[in-house]
């Protein structure tokens, strides 16, 4: 560890990962900027980085681009990172550094800069980390008033960073978009000149974008071209955005919170941003996402090596219609086809008949379970099943016996209506009492029940984002809210070590890199139509693992029910069919699935992914997993149209002198014909709609 007074002794911070390197640099006019982002550097090479970025400056005005958190103030008009107003209305920060803070961690570095204003009590920290064994750079920053009294700082941006990317010909974005039970639909396009900003004011990530952008030079493909991106790690407000300049340079500046709302730092106060990632990939969008997946595997999900269960659940197939009897026949039909978790969805609680009362009230419907849900919890277990349930823990209709109790908890405006939507309204997490009360019922249900595995749904947006107790500072909500949850969802978690969770917020609504440190997986969208999932599952892999994208096989008869398994079983397989309605075919057919998924599960979730082929749901389109000796594809053809598909299909990231065997029918190619000449379809593809085929190859060892 060493600790240096800036000035005069050091100068320049190179952090290096497995194959990169991020170079900082304070400059001779007093600006802490970025010097380099790219392959990976010697020391020697470090040094020889000139300090001067831009051929030229217009009117010898600064760039703030190139800055590491462009704040409001001096001689600066692009996106401010960082906004305080001071007391007086003074709104122009002037940063000096102050000290840095180096040491090793965890197989990486940590680098802290410390800065300070010229004037008032605030100290700026900018944080930086590597790890072991990832090309992620994390950043996040801390906000200090270091005042012992005085008149608050008002805080309207904090984002955790601005990411310079190197100078291009051209820029392009990509990004994904969507709605409700259209979630993760991706997008490249030309980045414009000027300032293009994805945000979300919901309350969660959204399902209408994702708080993540990669930016190439517009040539990149799936395999090939340099490509940087950045990803904020927080389920709440955000804001994202990239700029381009017509003098040249793009970059990216993103965290937590949306325009409008406003922080007030107390004296002796603190804030600190969530970690923004930063990646930089040689190898193409494909390089890029398997770099975001190990990075998730490694250092992100809890309990990464616990590959999770096949889970049933009976939600689309009976929806609010339960009661033990029926929840029990259904679990009999489930372990005959060896599902291993089987998950009680809404209406198991209070006055819970349809979606208009209830939710807040979490005790076992008497009418539905007379008896509570400890017998059908161990007929579950004595089936050779796990047992989990479905909580919306965030929410509470008017009609609960909670909202008659407590009516201030919710949250809200004075003198204002209070908006239903769902005929359901959000209870504020950033009180202590509603935080001790979720977790104290939440922590009785997983104990007394044995809960392996809890569905934590959100399934509307805040409205009236009010916290009357707090006054002048209620937008903390917006903030606080969201630390509630992933503090409650962390306590869980280590007083139940294997509780597992499921991230849901009306399908894909809650999405990141935040509540994935706290998950084990997310529901993907609530449209589980196999043919759209192609394309829905296709955005979530840019950035996001396949051991985390939950896909259930349901009842879609236009579809064959193969097909449903296969685009299923590229992520993390689940049932949601009503299975009193399955043939002695369809049954055959689950059966050989489920036991084929459960032998090739490891490798589709913790193997290096590859997208090839066509855009899924356009043509024919494959995802192959590799892992240690075992190759897994599967290969989806919905529509051939007037042309039928390729005959083969290249695969990927073999090694060419090494020999595979098919194990369907132990065909034997080297990786180099299977890399060149590609996979023989023909005699695994039948013709017409909805073709497809999961491969299996293994490589020789001997």
């Amino acid at each position: 560890m060493t600790s240096l007074a800036v000035h005069g002794v050091r100068r320049t911070w190179p952090l290096s990962t497995t194959n990169t390197t991020y170079v900082v640099r304070w400059t001779a006019d007093n600006r802490l900027v970025q010097q380099y982002w790219g392959p990976r550097l010697s020391p020697a090479e470090t040094e020889t980085i000139s300090e001067d970025t831009y051929l030229t400056r217009p009117h010898e005005v600064p760039l703030e681009i190139e800055e590491q958190l462009p704040v409001d103030g001096g001689l600066r008009w692009g996106i401010p990172a960082l906004q305080i107003t001071f007391p007086g209305g003074i709104r122009s920060l002037e940063l000096d550094l102050v000290s840095d803070l180096i040491e090793q961690e965890d197989g990486g570095q940590r680098l802290d800069l410390v800065l300070a204003d010229r004037f008032f009590p605030l100290q700026v920290v900018l944080h930086y980390r590597t790890r072991e064994n990832s090309d992620v750079i994390e950043r996040w920053t801390t906000l200090r008033h270091t005042g012992t009294e005085g008149e608050p700082f008002t805080i309207t941006r904090a984002d955790s960073g601005n990411w310079l990317i190197p100078e291009r010909a051209d820029y392009r974005y990509s990004a994904v978009s969507g709605a409700w039970m259209a979630e993760n639909h991706l997008r490249r396009e030309p980045l414009p000149i000027g300032e293009l900003t994805l945000t979300n004011r919901t309350g969660n990530p959204s399902h209408h974008a994702n708080p993540w952008l990669m930016i190439d030079d517009g040539t990149a493909t799936e395999g090939h071209g340099d490509v940087w991106g950045v990803a904020l790690a927080w389920s709440g407000t955000w804001r994202l955005t990239a700029q381009r300049r017509f003098e040249g340079r793009a970059a990216m500046t993103a965290g937590f919170g949306h325009d409008g709302t406003v922080w007030r730092l107390q004296a002796g106060e603190e804030l600190t941003t969530p970690a923004l990632l930063g990646l930089y990939s040689a190898d193409g969008f494909g390089g890029a996402s398997r770099s975001w997946h190990q990075h998730a595997h490694t250092h992100i999900l809890p309990r990464s090596e616990h590959l999770p269960p096949i889970l049933y659940n009976s939600w689309e197939a009976v929806g609010f219609d339960i009661d033990e009897q029926s929840q029990l026949h259904a679990a009999r039909q489930a372990a005959d086809l060896g599902v291993e978790l089987f998950v009680v969805d809404d209406g198991w609680f209070g006055k819970r008949i349809d979606d208009t009362a209830g939710l807040g009230d979490w005790w076992p419907n008497p009418d539905r379970f007379p008896h509570g849900l400890r017998p059908l919890a161990d007929q579950v277990r004595a089936l050779g099943m796990d047992f989990g349930l479905w909580v919306e823990p965030e929410m509470v209709n008017p009609d609960s016996d909670l909202y008659h109790r407590h009516p201030d908890w919710v949250v809200h405006y004075p003198h204002r209506r209070r908006d239903e939507l769902r005929t359901q309204l959000v209870l504020n997490f950033a009180r202590q009492d509603v935080r001790e009360w979720a977790h104290g019922r939440l922590d009785e249900l997983v104990a007394e029940l044995d809960i392996r595995f809890l569905k934590w749904d959100m399934n509307r947006a805040f409205s009236q984002g009010g916290w009357p107790e707090r006054e002048g500072d209620q937008d903390r909500l917006w903030i606080d809210h969201t630390r509630g949850v992933y503090a409650i969802m962390d306590r869980l978690r280590a007083d139940h070590p294997r509780l597992r969770i499921e991230a849901c917020s009306g399908g894909g609504g809650r999405l990141d890199f935040g509540i994935l440190a706290r998950t084990d997986q997310v529901w993907t969208s609530d449209n589980t139509d196999a043919y759209h999932r192609q394309t829905i599952q296709h955005g979530f892999s840019q950035v996001y693992p396949a051991q985390t994208m939950a896909a259930w096989v349901t009842d879609e008869p236009h579809i064959p029910l193969e097909y449903r398994f296969h685009v299923a079983m590229t992520g993390n397989l689940g049932i949601g069919g009503n299975l009193t309605t399955w043939s002695e075919a369809d049954r055959a057919i689950a059966r050989q699935h489920i036991t084929l998924y459960k032998d090739i599960r490891t490798t589709v979730q913790r193997g290096r992914q590859h997208r090839l082929g066509a855009t899924p749901g356009q043509g024919l389109s494959a995802l192959q997993y590799t892992h240690d000796d075992d190759v897994v594809i599967f290969v989806l053809h919905p529509h051939p149209g007037a042309q039928p598909g390729p005959a083969t299909v290249r695969l990927a990231d073999l090694d060419p002198d090494a020999l595979y065997r098919t194990l369907d029918d132990g065909h034997q190619a080297t990786g180099r014909l299977l890399m060149t000449n590609g996979l023989p379809l023909l005699d695994r593809m039948r013709g017409g709609h909805w073709a497809s085929a999961v491969v299996r190859l293994r490589r020789h060892t001997s």
